[in-house]
C-alpha cells in the first residue's frame, strides 16, 4: 500500500467510498448490516463464554478462590490484546482484521502465520463447543441415551446452516445470545449476594467467608493448581478480538469500536472476577466438577431443581453462541487470506448474501473431526482441544502485539496517522503482554498430564506452517503482483 493510500484511510476512515477498492481485497463484496447493538453484545458475548460457563467449574475445584485472581490478571492483559487492535481498527476497519493489518505492517509472511494460528485456535474452539453443547444437553435426562457424538454433530448443523445466511442473522443470533447471558448471569448475582446477605444456606452450609477460611483459605492447593490453569484463563478470553472482525461489516466503527472495547474491563471485573468470588463464598471449590457448569451446582444446591434446568439453557446458549462466533470470524479472515493466495481458493468465495461459505464450511470440516473424538474418547474431549486452542489464541494474540509495535514504528515514522483511540502505555504494554503470554506458554509445562503434551504439538504446528508456507509463497507472490484472475471471477 502507498503512503498516500495509508495517510487517505488513516484520516477519513469513517467514510466508505464504494468507487475506491478496498486497501485489503478480502474486504470487497461485504454488506454493513452489523448495528451498533450488534457489535456491543458481540463484544459482551465474547466476555462470556464456555471458559466462564464450564470451564470454571474444574477450575475453581483444582485452584480454588485465587481463580477469581487468574481471571482478573489474564483479562488485563486480553484488554491490551483488545484495545491495540482497536487502535489499528479505527485506523484502517477491515474484515480481516488483524491478518489485514499484519500483511501491511509485517509482509504476508505475519498474515500466514496469523491468520492460521487463528484457525487453529477457532477450529478447535469448535470442537470444545459443540462438545459443551452435548455435555450440557445431557444434563437433562431425556437426552442421555443419545450418545454424545450425535448431539455434537445437530449441533454443528443447526449452527452451520444459520451462519450461512447472512451477517444480519448472524448478528441478531449474537444478539439475542448475548442478552440471554447477561439477564442469566446478573439473575445469577442478585441471588448470590441474597443468599450471603440472608444467610440462606447452600448445599448444607452457610454461605460466607468461612466457605474459604474453612476450606484451605485463599490457595486450598497451593499456588502451582493457580499456575496451571492459566492457559485455560486465557482461552476463556479468547472470543474477545471478534470485535475487529465485526467492525468491517459495520456502517460507523469509528464511534461503535471504541465504546464496545472500553466496556470490555468492567465487563471482565464484573463477569468473570465478580461470579468466581460469588461461586467461592456459596460454596467450597472441592464442590465443584469440571462435568458441570458451576452455575448449576449451585442453583441445585439450592433446592430449586428448575432454577438449574434454566441455568443449564442459558450455558447451552453461550456454547451455541462461541460456535456461531467461531464460524463467523473464520470464514472472513480465510478469505482475507485467499484472496491474498495463502488460504485454499474455495474460502474466497461467497454466497449471493454476502457470506464468505468457502471458509465458514473449512472451519466446520474440523468440527467434523471433533464429532469424531467425542465419540472416541468423550470424557477427555473438552479438555484435550482446549489446550490446543489455547497455543492458537496464544499465538494469534502475540501476532497482533508484534503488529501493533510495526504499526506504532511506522506512526512514528510519519507514514500513517494513528487515532486518538490508542494502548495506554505503548512501547512497553506490547513487550510486557507478549512476556505474559510466553510465560503462560512456559507454565503448560507444568501441567504433565495434558499441558506438557500440548506443548510437544508447538514443533508439529511449526512444521506444519512452514511447509505450508513453501506451498503457498509462489501463488502468494503472483496475487502480488496482479497475475491471478480478478475476484469477481473467483467469486463466482
Amino acid at each position: 500500500m502507498s503512503k498516500e493510500a495509508v495517510d487517505s484511510a488513516a484520516l477519513d476512515a469513517s467514510r466508505t467510498d464504494a468507487s475506491q477498492a478496498p486497501a485489503d481485497a478480502g474486504d470487497a463484496g461485504y454488506s454493513k448490516d452489523l448495528k451498533a447493538r450488534h457489535v456491543n453484545m458481540i463484544a459482551i458475548g465474547g466476555a462470556i463464554g464456555t471458559g466462564l460457563f464450564l470451564g470454571a467449574g474444574g477450575r475453581l475445584h483444582s485452584a480454588g478462590p485465587a481463580l477469581a485472581l487468574a481471571y482478573l490478571v489474564c483479562g488485563i492483559f486480553a484488554f491490551f490484546v483488545v484495545r491495540a487492535l482497536g487502535e489499528m481498527v479505527l485506523y484502517r476497519p477491515s474484515s480481516g482484521s488483524f491478518v489485514s493489518y499484519a500483511r501491511e505492517f509485517l509482509g504476508e509472511k505475519g498474515a500466514y502465520f496469523a491468520g492460521w494460528m487463528y484457525f487453529l485456535n477457532w477450529s478447535t474452539t469448535c470442537i470444545a463447543d459443540i462438545t459443551a453443547i452435548a455435555l450440557y444437553t445431557h444434563y437433562w435426562s431425556f437426552f442421555t441415551d443419545i450418545p454424545q457424538w450425535v448431539l455434537a454433530l445437530i449441533a454443528l448443523a443447526v449452527v452451520l446452516s444459520v451462519n450461512l445466511i447472512s451477517v444480519k442473522y448472524f448478528g441478531e443470533m449474537e444478539f439475542w445470545f448475548a442478552i440471554i447471558k447477561v439477564a442469566a448471569l446478573t439473575a445469577f448475582m442478585i441471588i448470590g449476594v441474597f443468599l450471603l446477605a440472608s444467610q440462606h444456606e447452600v448445599g448444607g452450609g452457610k454461605p460466607g467467608l468461612s466457605m474459604i477460611t474453612d476450606h484451605g483459605g485463599f490457595l486450598p492447593n497451593g499456588m502451582m493448581p493457580v499456575v496451571i490453569v492459566m492457559q485455560g484463563v486465557v482461552f476463556a478470553y479468547a472470543s474477545l478480538e471478534l470485535v475487529g472482525v465485526a467492525a468491517g461489516e459495520t456502517k460507523d466503527p469509528q464511534k461503535i469500536v471504541p465504546r464496545a472495547v472500553n466496556s470490555i474491563m468492567w465487563r471482565v471485573g464484573l463477569f468473570y472476577v465478580g461470579s468466581v468470588v460469588l461461586l467461592a463464598l456459596l460454596l467450597p471449590g472441592s464442590v465443584y466438577s469440571a462435568d458441570q457448569s458451576p452455575f448449576v451446582t449451585v442453583l441445585s444446591k439450592i433446592g430449586v431443581p428448575a432454577a438449574g434446568d434454566v441455568m443449564n439453557f442459558v450455558v447451552l446458549t453461550a456454547a451455541m453462541s462461541s460456535l456461531n462466533s467461531g464460524l463467523y470470524s473464520t470464514g472472513r479472515i480465510l478469505r482475507s487470506m485467499a484472496m491474498a493466495g495463502s488460504a485454499p481458493k474455495f474460502t474466497a468465495k461467497m454466497n449471493r448474501n454476502q457470506v464468505p461459505y468457502g471458509g465458514i464450511l473449512l472451519t466446520a470440516s474440523v468440527g467434523v473431526l471433533g464429532v469424531g473424538l467425542n465419540r472416541i474418547v468423550p470424557n477427555q474431549a473438552f479438555e484435550i482441544v482446549l489446550n490446543v486452542a489455547s497455543l492458537g489464541i496464544i499465538g494469534t494474540w502475540i501476532m497482533i502485539m508484534v503488529c501493533h509495535l510495526a504499526f506504532v514504528r511506522r506512526a512514528k515514522e510519519g507514514v500513517i496517522t494513528r487515532p486518538k483511540f490508542r494502548l495506554p502505555g505503548s512501547g512497553v504494554t506490547e513487550y510486557v503482554t507478549i512476556a505474559f503470554l510466553l510465560a503462560v506458554l512456559c507454565l503448560m509445562w507444568k501441567d504433565a498430564e495434558v499441558g506438557r503434551k500440548t506443548l510437544f504439538l508447538i514443533p508439529i504446528v511449526g512444521a506444519a506452517l512452514a511447509v505450508g508456507w513453501f506451498g503457498v509463497r509462489k501463488r502468494v507472490d503472483r496475487e502480488a503482483q496482479g497475475l491471478t484472475e480478478p475476484q469477481e471471477k473467483q467469486d463466482r
